[in-house]
């Protein structure tokens, strides 16, 4: 039963690590996951502190990720209209057939906004670069917590078997 939980929570991180790049799966939840799989086994027992420690670090970040990309915006100078936009455009990249929606989405939608709150163009790009850089940084934040709780997941299960 432990091989099964180990397998299942490999795949969990694996999972975790690719919704940190589409955000149709929650990367850092997911990956969280493995660690309570973990706990689950009979020869390992992760401590409470810990499980409740990285859901909490997992809630903010999960949180932190709609949150960014807007900030970046506004950050960069851009108006309701380019957080709107760049909101509108991580949805429509989200389900859009364009390599990279998730990408050009936010950009374009803070771009798009700004174009029609004002009138000039440099204003707009800087907004919708802030978009862009946002959504980098927010893309990182969440690769990091995911490959910190693989970290701690496989520095556990090594233990399991030695």
């Amino acid at each position: 039963m432990d091989i099964a939980l180990i397998i299942l929570g490999i795949i969990f991180i694996l999972l975790g690590i690719i919704g940190c790049i589409l955000p149709v799966l929650p990367g850092p939840i997911l990956a969280w996951f493995s660690l309570l799989l973990l706990d689950w086994t009979d020869r390992f027992d992760v401590s409470s502190e810990l499980i409740w420690t990285t859901f909490g670090v997992v809630v903010v970040v999960h949180a932190l990720d709609f949150i960014i990309p807007a900030l970046g915006t506004k950050k960069f100078g851009g108006s309701k209209y380019g957080v709107y936009g760049a909101t509108i455009g991580l949805l429509i990249g989200l389900i859009a057939p364009i390599p990279f929606g998730v990408i050009v989405g936010p950009f374009l939608g803070a771009l798009i906004g700004e174009l029609i709150k004002q009138q000039k163009s440099d204003v707009a790009i800087k907004a919708a670069m802030g978009s862009l850089i946002g959504f980098v940084f927010s893309t990182g934040l969440k690769l990091a917590v995911t490959l910190y709780l693989a970290y701690i997941f496989f520095n556990q299960a090594i233990q399991i078997f030695s």
